[in-house]
């Protein structure tokens, strides 16, 4: 058999462990069918009944039957995630943010995926460069979605120039197929100063809103330009006029798209309208935050959370001081957050340092890209409280060290302070900062 996924780990109360299948089996076919990724795995699991063939380390194969209810998983964990190699991408793109990351970080920090699959799974951005027709077959047969598409541009001689890759341009007639297939879709355009701005952001607004309710969002984020650019494509910073034009764009096509489809459909970063020195738009202007992985809406969301949890409160005479660290993009937000709780808590004091980036550059403001060893060089000597609050996108997800490698507790003993981790929510902020 071609596709052999081995088991890495069997959950407890599962059906699997039922059935007495443990790790280190491998499954080998579910319905008498070769399983060769994890499209056709969670295809095929939610049937009522399955055989499913394991063989197990001695060579031994067990067929086994099962009645489930629809959609009920067999609990069974695979040694690769999608269950295939990773497809890493064929593209050199000129933005490419990995290109310009120092170099000494840990080798996974390096490594550029461009696999649709992990679009479904993780809600990553797909070229579509590396998508074959097969791809598209099963993805419109399984019916999934919504797949995340990283547009760029719609003028396909500049896509290729962007990308750098010959096939760039003509992989958007892959979106054809999805749409025509009633695929959800969303997109992503990544601004850069003088090349896809201007009249190509018009262009490439316009083509796709032809796709609309299907392509149901479409965000506009400036690029993140690091320090590390010797030898790559020469790209600028935006400015503030920029940014004011980037919203009239993204502001005149919300308004047609809303009166054609009912949705704003085009979205601009959060840090445009920061840039730009502009109010945030309101909540119902984000279409229910499609877009939050993107930097879409999530300082209005926040700042939304906040409110509707400051309502409630009524405040008391607690004691209490803590430190928060941002970067400089949220500083402003979570600074008047904090402010407004001192309000209402009088003995409570709340420091609150925006991080400036050494370690990637300054033009770099968002807080999940902060490193440690920049949180202890610029918070030694400052007044921390009894607690420093950090947001939980600086540190690796589900692990307990930043992008440097920095630990957490090499943090806290640097800093001698106890640290505490907000998750993204108003009410948390608020919770942590009261110590609830």
């Amino acid at each position: 058999m071609k596709h052999v996924h081995k088991i890495k780990s069997v959950l407890p109360g599962s059906i699997a462990e039922e059935l007495e299948i443990e790790p280190g089996d491998k499954l080998l076919a579910i319905n008498d069918t070769e399983i060769e990724d994890v499209f056709d795995y969670h295809y095929m699991v939610n049937d009522e009944y399955l055989i499913v063939l394991i063989e197990k380390p001695d060579g031994e194969q067990w067929e086994l039957e099962i009645e489930k209810d629809y959609e009920e998983d067999l609990g069974i964990e695979f040694e690769q995630g999608l269950m295939d190699e990773y497809r890493s991408c064929r593209n050199k793109c000129i933005f490419c943010f990995i290109d310009q990351m120092p170099e000494g970080m840990r080798e996974t920090l390096y490594f550029k995926d461009d696999d649709s699959r992990l679009s479904f799974l993780q809600g990553n951005y797909v070229t579509l460069t590396n998508m074959s027709s097969h791809d598209i077959d099963r993805i419109i047969h399984y019916n999934l979605g919504p797949i995340n598409i990283s547009f760029q541009t719609t003028n396909q001689e500049l896509r290729c120039k962007m990308l750098h890759n010959r096939f760039a341009g003509e992989a958007l007639k892959k979106v054809d197929r999805l749409y025509e297939g009633g695929i959800p879709m969303n997109g992503q355009i990544v601004l850069c100063k003088g090349v896809n701005d201007g009249n190509e952001l018009e262009r490439s607004i316009g083509d796709l809103l032809k796709y609309a309710p299907l392509l149901q969002s479409v965000s506009v984020v400036p690029v993140g330009l690091t320090k590390y650019r010797d030898g790559l494509f020469p790209l600028e910073p935006f400015s503030k006029e920029d940014a004011k034009e980037v919203l009239r764009i993204i502001h005149k096509w919300q308004e047609k798209a809303y009166k054609e489809h009912g949705i704003h459909f085009i979205h601009a970063g959060d840090e445009w309208y920061i840039l730009a020195g502009e109010e945030l738009p309101k909540e119902e202007c984000y279409d229910g935050y499609l877009q939050l992985e993107n930097g879409v809406g999530m300082l209005r969301l926040l700042m939304s959370e906040f409110e509707e949890a400051y309502a409630d409160l009524e405040g008391d005479d607690r004691v209490r001081e803590v430190s928060i660290a941002t970067g400089y993009l949220a500083y402003p937000y979570i600074l008047s957050m904090a402010e407004r709780l001192e309000e209402k808590y009088p003995a409570c004091k709340v420091h609150v340092y925006a991080i400036r980036n050494d370690f990637f550059g300054e033009k770099i403001t968002v807080s999940g890209l902060i490193t440690g060893k920049d949180l202890m060089v610029q918070l030694k000597g400052k007044t921390l409280g009894e607690c420093l609050l950090l947001p939980c996108n600086m540190l690796r997800e589900q692990e307990q060290d930043f992008l440097d490698d920095v630990t957490l507790r090499q943090v806290k003993d640097t800093l001698q302070v106890r640290v505490d981790i907000v998750k993204s929510s108003g009410r948390d902020f608020i919770d942590a900062v009261l110590g609830e």
